[in-house]
């Protein structure tokens, strides 16, 4: 019985443990910026994130659910190139400050990310 006891003790301890580490997604809102071709950045109250780099091997997936940026609320600041205000479902790496995975974006107003007062000034 106690063999039987202590195996379902660690059991449940490994459990608790991988379970600990598998950063579930969780939702980030901030500046989405594309200020030149292949980079994408998320700025939000926590820092700035990156999403994707250009000639970078280590793009997040599911990129593609961001979508075209200019054809919302947007700020262009390097020709085709600028920022918008959204949130993202996401999976991250904060030891990285990069984004893993995009599950959604929702864009919004430029004006809701330039009146919270906890994100910094678009890039």
């Amino acid at each position: 019985m106690k063999t039987f006891l202590l195996s379902s003790v660690l059991a449940a301890a490994c459990l608790m443990s991988a379970n600990a580490n598998a950063g579930g997604p969780l939702t980030r809102c901030g500046w989405v910026s594309n200020p030149t071709p292949g980079n994408w950045y998320l700025s939000d109250s926590d820092g700035d994130w990156t999403l994707a780099t250009q000639g970078g091997d280590d793009e997040a997936m599911g990129m593609d659910v961001i979508g075209d940026i200019s054809a919302g609320d947007y700020e262009a600041t390097n020709g085709n190139y600028g920022y918008a205000c959204g949130c993202m479902k996401v999976r991250d790496d904060p030891s990285r400050m990069r984004i893993l995975e995009v599950f959604s974006f929702k864009q919004s107003r430029l004006a809701k990310c330039t009146n919270e007062p906890n994100l910094p000034s678009p890039q």
